[in-house]
């Protein structure tokens, strides 16, 4: 089973429609790439990012969850979507926008498979393209570590969640679901998620040659540094 297909159907729920981050994206595209016909998203998961990019643009998606895929297809039946992994995916054409968000990157757990995602996304790009990415910071999991577990009451369920950090640089989220059966007790769906923290510095200098930062943020708009909650990150191909 893949991470995420247990959580599947209940991620929605959990998540809430992203609305900012989909905001943010096309007014990315709008700056720096107006002319986009295509978008490609990495880790699509339920399609709430695809489908928020409306109509008019070529939409393609690739997910290792089969579940996630199944959620996906609903909400975005007009998009072309891929049961594939992010570090090793070969489509044999080139877009005009890559993205890659909700800490997505994070879940390769090796650096040498981030750097394998960087240069598929090269090779998936136009010259000139963009490369739209966020992850968490090492800073962020630090953070979400120290934190006492985060509970959720969703739809008549309950989500416990909590971060360990002690195997620094990796992450483990402890996900649990209580959910609510009609005879009102609880059946347990939990699934350990695995992230990678990796200092900025390091993504900036695996980004070149093939890429060209063109901005850079925290959660903010301020800077963003290996303390910051969030890195929002936007590359553009670079030409031969």
């Amino acid at each position: 089973m893949a991470q995420y297909d247990s959580f599947a159907r209940f991620y929605d729920a959990v998540n809430g429609e992203p609305e900012g981050r989909v905001t943010q994206i096309l007014d990315f595209i709008e700056q720096y790439q107006p002319d986009t016909q295509s978008v490609l998203e990495l880790g699509c998961g339920t399609g709430a990012i695809l489908a928020g990019l409306g109509s008019g643009i070529s939409l393609t998606g690739i997910d290792l969850s089969d579940e996630m895929l199944t959620y996906a297809r609903r909400r975005c039946p007009g998009a072309r979507l891929i049961r594939g992994d992010i570090t090793s995916f070969s489509l044999g054409e080139k877009f005009d926008v890559v993205v890659c968000v909700h800490d997505t990157l994070n879940h390769v757990t090796t650096f040498e498979g981030w750097t394998s995602v960087f240069a598929n996304v090269a090779d998936h790009l136009h010259d000139g393209g963009l490369f739209i990415f966020d992850l968490n910071t090492l800073g962020r999991l630090r953070d979400l570590a120290d934190m006492a577990p985060w509970v959720f009451d969703f739809d008549g369920n309950t989500l416990i969640m909590d971060v360990d950090f002690d195997a620094e640089p990796i992450a483990t989220w402890n996900i649990r679901i209580f959910e609510r059966q009609h005879d009102d007790s609880f059946e347990l769906h939990h699934e350990s998620i695995l992230e990678l923290g990796v200092a900025l510095d390091r993504v900036r200098d695996a980004l070149v040659p093939d890429f060209n930062i063109i901005f850079e943020s925290d959660t903010l708009g301020s800077p963003a540094n290996d303390d910051s909650a969030r890195a929002l990150i936007v590359a553009q191909r670079a030409t031969p």
